[in-house]
């Protein structure tokens, strides 16, 4: 079993921390779907250090959610520490990550996310500056390299390790790739033989199938789906399930989705209000309707709501409609 520090997870499958995904709302959906672990989207270091109010708001976790992991990203050590003790602190997170892997330039060119890919001199100081400041167990999540002439994965995991990082996620991407062709799993393998903590493989773990082959040919302790589960929770629950019996669960009906889509919708409100979450909740609306034949005229439709009356009753006449046309169907 998964088990980080002194953090045991009821099974490896773990949701991947995702910028602008990744808030409680759509954590705590995931998470009553099975997740082992969920991972909080990363927060800047010095939106903590200088107490931004959004920063810290993006700090809320519901007990329900647990067990938990926050990632935090900064390039310089002072303000990284001091961030990683105030959530430490101040925050019921059970898991404190330090994001090694976002590609993105405005990330990068603040010497953070993907940037310490370069430099297992740095990652070892930075890591180990937190480990020595915080209680809860510190991981790090990571890509395989910065370029595939920078592929330091194995040298920047010891370097975790040594540092006192409980554990590595590990990208089987470059920085360069961002999400573009395929995730390297040989390269996951290798980090998992060269040390000691466990590692969580990601990159490429679009089916239950892909999970447990991940297992298999990498040997690697958790697998981290990210994009796969976006509008679709059940990829969790049904990996879970094939995981622990070999039974490969049903897909959700419409009807399925559209519920577990408004439920999600419900959540966002309550965190950030009407407004916000209806916007916000645009682009999960079109992933959960991904898949439900004639989808194309509601998703553009979805891009004008502004309420959520107006999501809800879009969704629901869509969903009833469906049912419709597939029952007209099965009557021949």
């Amino acid at each position: 079993m998964l088990k980080i520090g002194n953090i045991e997870m009821k099974n490896p499958v773990v949701l991947a921390p995702m910028a602008g995904i990744c808030n409680s709302a759509f954590r705590l959906t995931v998470k009553e779907f099975g997740a082992g672990l969920v991972c909080a989207e990363m927060v800047s270091d010095k939106g903590i250090v200088f107490q931004n109010e959004k920063t810290l708001d993006m700090l809320y976790i519901d007990e329900r959610e647990k067990p938990l992991s926050l990632q935090i990203f900064g390039g310089e050590k002072e303000s990284l520490v001091q961030a990683a003790s105030f959530v430490d602190k101040n925050t019921n997170a059970d898991i404190i990550d330090i994001n090694m892997g976002c590609p993105v330039p405005k990330i990068t060119k603040c010497d953070a996310g993907a940037k310490w890919l370069l430099d297992p001199n740095k990652i070892y100081e930075m890591v180990s500056a937190v480990v020595d400041a915080v209680d809860k167990p510190v991981t790090v999540k990571m890509r395989m390299g910065w370029d595939e002439d920078h592929i330091y994965a194995v040298e920047n995991a010891r370097a975790v390790e040594r540092a006192g990082g409980k554990a590595v996620a590990l990208h089987g991407r470059t920085r360069v790739q961002m999400y573009e062709g395929t995730a390297n799993w040989d390269i996951i393998k290798e980090v998992k033989q060269s040390v000691g903590i466990p590692v969580i493989g990601n990159g490429d773990v679009q089916t239950p199938q892909d999970a447990k082959r991940m297992l298999e040919e990498t040997g690697v302790d958790g697998v981290m789906i990210g994009r796969a589960a976006l509008g679709n929770p059940w990829m969790i629950y049904r990996t879970v399930k094939y995981l622990e019996t070999g039974e490969l669960m049903e897909e959700p009906s419409a009807r399925e989705k559209i519920d577990v889509c408004l439920l999600h919708l419900d959540r966002l409100i309550a965190l950030k209000n009407e407004n916000i979450a209806v916007r916000e909740m645009r682009k999960h609306a079109a992933w959960y309707l991904k898949g439900i034949r004639g989808n194309a005229r509601v998703r553009k439709d979805i891009n004008l709501c502004e309420t959520r009356e107006q999501l809800v009753s879009l969704l629901s006449n869509f969903v009833q409609e469906a049912e419709e046309k597939e029952a007209a169907i099965q009557a021949g």
